[in-house]
C-alpha cells in the first residue's frame, strides 16, 4: 500500500449492547471498555477510530474527549450532525480538542436525517438539509484559518468571529480533516467543493471507480478551491487464518442474522438514505461480488457498514483492499466484531500485509 493510506477502526459507542451483532455484555459502553478498545487500536498499528453518531447514542464529542484523554496516539474521527451544532460553537469545541490532543482530531460530518423533533430540528428536506451542511462546512473551515470572520448566509451567520484557541498548522494539515458521505446528487455537490475526504461504503470495486471519477470531474466543474478530493472505504472486514474459515463464519454469522432478522443490527429497516439502499440492493446481483464481498448480510439487516463484508484469510482481504487502493482509496475504516478481539488480530495480521 502506499505511504499515504492510513488505517482507522470503528468505536461503537451506543446504548444498546450488541451493536452490529457484537457480542452483548455489560459495562459495554463504559469508559474502561471503550478505552480498552483505543489503547488496543494503539498498541496493534491502527490510526485512530470513527466514533458514530445518532440521536438515542451517547454524545460522540463527549466520548472521543475521553478518549483522547485517556491516550496518546489515538486519533478519533469524530461523526457530527450540523443540526446539533451551529458552526461556531462546533468550531470552537473542535479547535479546543485539537488543541489539548495535540492535533489528533478529523471530523466526519454526517448529514443523513435522525430523529429531528426529538432534538429541536425542522430541516427534513434533503436540498435545503445540504445546503446547511455546505454552508457549515465552509463557514467551520473559515473560522479555523481566518480571524475576525463575518458570514451572512441562508442557515448561519457570524459577525467579527474569531475562534480561540487557533488551530496550530502542522505541515500541510491547517485544520482537522473533514470526513463525509453521502451518494445522492445533493451529497455529491457538497462532498465535491467543500470535504476533504469522500468515505463510500463498501461498493464494488466499478461502483466506487464510477464514484470517484464523477466526484474528481464535478470538483472540476464546481471550481473546487480547496486541495483535491481524496477517498476513503468504510466496510466490514471478517478475517480468519484461512480462506475456508472465515467463509465458514461468515456464513454462520449470516444465518444468525437471518433467525433474528437483523436484530440488534441497525437501521435497516428504516426510509434509508440512497447510499444505504445502493448497498442493499447489491445482493440482487450476488451473494458474492468481485472476489470476497459478501452482500448476503444486507439481505437481514447489516446496516451502514455492516451491510458489506470483505471476507477472507488476511491475505484475501489485503489483496482486495490494495484493489481499492488502487482506484485511489487512501482512508480506510474498518471494523468487525467481537470489536476488541479483531481490533488486536486484524491489526496484527491485516495491517503488517497491508504496509509492505
Amino acid at each position: 500500500m502506499s505511504a499515504n493510506s492510513e488505517f482507522l477502526w470503528y468505536i461503537p459507542n451506543d446504548t444498546k449492547p450488541g451493536h452490529r451483532g457484537d457480542a452483548p455484555s455489560e459495562n459495554h459502553n463504559s469508559l474502561d471498555t471503550l478505552t480498552s478498545q483505543a489503547k488496543a487500536l494503539e498498541d496493534h498499528g491502527w490510526k485512530g477510530a470513527l466514533i458514530g453518531t445518532g440521536w438515542g447514542r451517547p454524545d460522540t464529542f463527549t466520548v472521543a474527549a475521553a478518549l483522547a484523554a485517556r491516550t496518546t496516539t489515538f486519533e478519533p474521527l469524530v461523526a457530527i450532525r450540523p443540526g446539533y451544532w451551529r458552526p461556531a460553537q462546533f468550531a470552537s469545541a473542535a479547535a479546543t480538542l485539537d488543541h489539548l490532543t495535540g492535533g489528533r482530531l478529523r471530523i466526519n460530518i454526517v448529514s443523513g436525517q435522525d430523529n429531528l423533533a426529538a432534538y429541536g430540528d425542522s430541516e427534513g428536506d434533503q436540498a435545503n438539509r445540504y445546503a446547511r451542511t455546505k454552508e457549515f462546512m465552509r463557514l467551520v473551515r473559515r473560522l479555523w484559518t481566518e480571524d475576525n470572520v463575518t458570514f451572512a448566509g441562508e442557515h448561519f451567520g457570524v459577525t467579527d468571529s474569531t475562534v480561540a484557541p487557533r488551530i496550530e498548522a502542522r505541515g500541510d494539515r491547517l485544520h482537522p480533516k473533514l470526513y463525509f458521505g453521502g451518494a445522492s446528487d445533493a451529497a455529491e455537490q457538497v462532498s465535491a467543493t467543500e470535504a476533504d475526504i469522500q468515505l463510500f461504503w463498501g461498493e464494488p470495486l466499478e461502483g466506487v471507480r464510477e464514484r470517484i471519477e464523477r466526484l474528481k470531474a464535478l470538483s472540476a466543474t464546481l471550481d473546487r478551491d480547496l486541495p483535491p478530493l481524496q477517498f476513503g472505504l468504510r466496510i466490514t472486514t471478517l478475517v480468519r487464518d484461512t480462506t475456508e474459515e472465515a467463509w465458514a463464519d461468515a456464513e454462520a454469522k449470516v444465518a444468525e442474522m437471518a433467525k433474528g432478522q437483523g436484530a440488534r443490527w441497525g437501521d435497516h429497516t428504516r426510509a434509508v438514505a440512497v447510499g444505504q439502499q445502493r448497498l442493499l440492493d447489491l445482493h440482487k446481483q450476488g451473494d458474492v461480488l468481485d472476489d470476497n464481498l459478501y452482500t448476503a448480510p444486507g439481505k437481514f439487516g447489516g446496516g451502514g457498514a455492516g451491510t458489506t463484508w470483505l471476507v477472507g484469510s488476511a491475505e484475501d482481504v489485503a489483496r482486495s483492499l490494495r484493489k481499492y487502493e488502487d482506484l485511489g482509496i487512501t482512508q480506510f475504516v474498518l471494523s468487525d466484531t467481537p470489536y476488541l478481539a479483531e481490533i488486536k488480530r486484524q491489526g496484527d495480521q491485516l495491517l503488517p500485509l497491508l504496509r509492505t
